[in-house]
């Protein structure tokens, strides 16, 4: 049984699709979100996971967060750490201490547009392919090894809130399943090199 933490900072719709994807093997042990107002957090509390509050705003800096934010999650003593929509950075000793067990969504086709705001920035660059990327995190930002990408055509006519609904629709998709490869022991980060079923990704 793999069990995991997901981290959340808002709706937690990602979360939503991974809890109602109903994994094998899979326990979720608690959702935990920096934010006491996150709408996710009454969801989790709904189907009966644990909804932990570490809020970022009592401590004095990014580093003291981190630290009360491992703690917490080390005593669910987890397999897996899973990010959506966890809007905060994580510093290096973070990263560090969960290397090769931490997973975070970006809406992009990275290396494109890391960082905020990638629908308005993908229509601005006027790119013909968006979609949205599962990855490995590393110190560097949203710029971990890629496990997996989902695209979506820009169509003419497109703002950046009809392109995020349909990017949004891929990442329910996309992230259940690296999830679900995860917990069946296929997927690895080897070094810095991604591994399924053995074999090297690379995009």
């Amino acid at each position: 049984m793999l069990s995991t933490v997901i981290l959340i900072s808002g709706r937690g719709t990602n979360m939503k699709a991974i809890v109602e994807a109903q994994i094998p093997n899979v326990q979720i042990k608690a959702i935990i979100s920096n934010d006491p107002e996150a709408k996710g957090l009454e969801y989790a509390k709904q189907q009966g996971i644990e909804a932990v509050v570490v809020n970022h705003k009592e401590f004095a800096n990014r580093s003291a967060f981190d630290t009360a934010l491992k703690a917490c999650i080390d005593q669910f003593e987890v397999d897996l750490v899973i990010l959506a929509g966890f809007m905060r950075i994580l510093t290096p000793d973070f990263v560090q201490h969960y290397r090769g067990r931490l997973l975070n969504i970006h809406p992009s086709l990275l290396p494109l547009f890391k960082g905020l705001h990638t629908h308005e920035r993908a229509l601005e660059a006027g790119v013909k392919e968006h979609g949205v990327s599962v990855h490995f995190v590393t110190e560097d930002l949203d710029g971990g090894p890629i496990i997996a990408q989902a695209r979506v055509p820009v169509l003419e006519g497109d703002d950046a809130d009809a392109l995020a609904g349909r990017v949004l629709v891929q990442e329910h998709q996309i992230y259940p399943k690296v999830v679900q490869w995860f917990a069946e022991g296929r997927l690895k980060l080897q070094d810095s090199q991604v591994l399924l079923d053995g074999e090297a990704v690379t995009f």
